[in-house]
C-alpha cells in the first residue's frame, strides 16, 4: 500500500502543487437492532477508497473515488487539482499551512474482542435477552441495538509522513417506551439516548455496559414517566447528570471551540461563535472550578485516535482552564493564522470528504463533590438525566435542553419524578453559575455517534467526558 500511495503521491507533485496527501480507507460496518425480542434490522456495508486534497496557488482542491483502479485515482488526482486552481482564481485567500513532525507510525486498534469476530447469533441473543428483561405493564415497545464499524487507515503527505491506523468503533443500548391510561408516551433509554453509548474499544465494551442488567430500571423508570406530573416552571438550582452534561459541553462549549467557526468560514451554515479570539485567557467563560480540555489520547474514548487527517498527532489541550478560554480546535491552516501549535483536530468521517476541524474527546474535568453532596446543598431543585431535545442559537449562546428524566429534589432529598424537564439559559452566565462538579468516581466518557457540521454534510463520532455538575438559580421549564 505504501508503494502505491508513493506513486499517487508523485503523480500529485507533478502538477506543481504546494502540498498534497491522499488517505485510503476500508471501512466495515454493522448494525443491528432488535424490537421486542424480534429482529427489526440487520446491516452490514463496507466502503473502500481514496480521498486526495491538494493545496495549489494557496488553495484547496479535493476529490475522491471508490474506484481502485489507477485511472480512477489519476482522474481523482487531476480533479482535486482543477478544482484548486479554480478556487485560487475566485479567492482572496493564500493559505498557508503550520509545520509539523514528518512521521512514519502504525498504530493498531485498542479492541480486544473484535466485534466482527463474535457471531451474529450470540449478538441478537444478547439484544433479545436485554429487550425481554424491559418486558413489564405499561412497556408497549422495547427497543435494543448495537453498532460496530472497522476503519484500515492509510495516509501520506508530500511532506513524507506515512501513518496506518487500525479502529474499532463499538456501541449498544436500550430503550423503553411505556404508555399511560390516557394513551400519553414517555422513553426512558440506558446508558444514554440515540443508540446508547459509544467506545472505541470492542465487543469487551458491549459486555461491560451489562444492557441486561439495567434493563428493568429503564422501564420502570419509563413508566415512572408516563405517569409523571409535568416538570415544574420557574428558577431553581439544578444538577444534570452526566449523559446529559456531555450534550451540555458538545453544544455550549465543543462547536463554540472549533476555530473555523470562530473565523467565520461556518457561518453559512453551522454558524459562528461567541468564543470569539478577543477573550482568550481574558475573558471568564465559566467558573473557576471548570476546566474542559480537547483530549484524543485517551483509549477506549469514542474522541480516540493516533493521528488526524492532516497526520497531526493527538494531542490534550485545554480550552478552558480556571474558567478562562483558554484555545480552540484548530487545523494546520487555522493555525498557522493564529501562530499556534496544530492540535489535531482536523477529520472527515470518510475518505469521501475533505477533513474539517472537528471535536476529539471534550471533557470536564472532575470536582470533588459526590452526587449525595450536590444534593444535599439544594432547598429547591431539580435533577436532570438523560438526552431529549436541543435548541441552541447560531452563536451557541442560547440554549433550551429537554431532558429524559427529571426529580424534584427538595431540602436536600431527592423526591417525585417529573416528565418533560427543561432548562434554558445563556451559556457564559450558565458555566459561570457551576459551583459543584462530580468527583473521578462519577466520572464516564460518553460516545456521540451523530455530530453533524459542513457542507455538504459530514456526521463524526466523538466524545465527551464529565461528572455530573450543579448550577445555581436556572430557569426551568415552561417560561411564560
Amino acid at each position: 500500500m505504501k508503494n502505491k500511495l508513493i506513486s499517487y503521491i508523485e503523480l500529485a507533485k507533478s502538477y506543481h502543487v504546494q502540498y498534497a496527501d491522499i488517505r485510503f480507507e476500508e471501512i466495515h460496518s454493522h448494525d443491528l437492532r432488535v424490537r421486542n425480542e424480534s429482529v427489526d434490522s440487520s446491516r452490514t456495508s463496507v466502503q473502500i477508497g481514496y480521498g486526495i486534497r491538494v493545496l495549489k496557488n494557496g488553495s484547496w482542491g479535493f476529490a475522491s473515488t471508490n474506484d481502485t483502479h489507477w485511472k480512477s485515482i489519476e482522474e481523482a488526482i487531476r480533479q482535486a487539482v482543477q478544482l484548486a486552481e479554480i478556487a485560487a482564481q475566485v479567492s482572496s485567500q493564500n493559505i498557508q499551512l503550520a509545520v509539523i513532525p514528518v512521521v512514519d507510525d502504525c498504530v493498531q486498534s485498542v479492541a480486544v474482542i473484535d466485534p466482527f469476530r463474535v457471531s451474529l447469533q450470540e449478538k441478537i441473543e444478547y439484544l433479545k435477552e436485554a429487550s425481554s428483561a424491559m418486558k413489564i405493564p405499561s412497556i408497549f415497545l422495547r427497543e435494543a441495538s448495537m453498532s460496530f464499524r472497522k476503519l484500515h487507515r492509510f495516509f501520506l503527505s508530500t511532506e513524507g509522513s506515512f501513518i496506518e491506523q487500525t479502529r474499532h468503533e463499538s456501541g449498544c443500548g436500550i430503550t423503553a417506551f411505556a404508555r399511560n391510561e390516557k394513551g400519553e408516551m414517555q422513553s426512558r433509554s440506558y446508558p444514554n439516548a440515540f443508540g446508547g453509548d459509544y467506545s472505541t474499544f470492542g465487543y469487551e465494551f458491549v459486555q461491560k455496559t451489562d444492557l441486561t442488567g439495567h434493563a428493568l430500571q429503564c422501564a420502570q423508570e419509563a413508566v415512572a414517566l408516563a405517569n409523571a406530573p409535568l416538570c415544574p416552571s420557574g428558577t431553581k438550582d439544578i444538577i444534570i447528570m452526566g449523559n446529559q452534561m456531555a450534550l451540555q459541553i458538545h453544544e455550549s462549549i465543543g462547536h463554540p471551540a472549533e476555530l473555523d467557526r470562530v473565523m467565520g468560514s461556518e457561518a453559512a451554515y453551522a454558524g459562528t461563535s461567541y468564543m470569539t479570539q478577543d477573550k482568550v485567557r481574558i475573558a471568564q467563560l465559566a467558573s473557576t472550578i471548570v476546566d474542559i480540555t480537547a483530549d484524543a489520547t485517551v483509549p477506549g474514548a469514542f474522541g480516540f485516535f493516533a493521528y488526524d487527517d492532516e497526520g497531526v498527532k493527538a494531542q490534550k489541550v485545554y480550552l478552558i482552564k480556571n474558567g478562562l478560554l483558554e484555545g480552540y480546535l484548530n487545523s494546520r491552516e487555522t493555525a498557522f493564522k493564529t501562530g499556534e501549535r496544530p492540535m489535531g483536530a482536523m477529520r472527515a468521517d470518510g475518505y469521501w470528504n475533505y477533513p474539517l476541524i472537528r471535536m476529539t474527546s471534550i471533557n470536564l474535568l472532575p470536582g470533588n463533590q459526590t452526587l449525595e453532596q450536590m444534593i444535599r446543598d439544594i432547598d429547591d431543585g431539580l435533577l436532570f438525566d438523560g438526552i431529549k431535545s436541543w435548541s441552541i442559537d447560531d452563536r451557541r449562546m442560547n440554549f433550551q435542553f429537554g431532558s429524559q428524566y427529571g426529580r424534584v429534589i427538595r431540602k436536600g432529598r431527592l423526591e417525585e419524578v417529573v416528565k418533560n424537564p427543561t432548562y434554558m439559559g445563556e451559556s457564559p452566565s450558565f458555566w459561570n453559575a457551576c459551583d459543584a462538579i462530580g468527583d473521578e468516581s462519577q466520572y464516564h466518557i460518553y460516545g456521540v455517534p451523530n455530530c453533524g457540521k459542513g457542507e455538504p454534510g459530514q456526521m463524526m463520532k466523538l466524545s465527551h467526558g464529565t461528572s455530573p455538575a450543579r448550577f445555581r438559580n436556572q430557569k426551568v421549564g415552561v417560561i411564560q
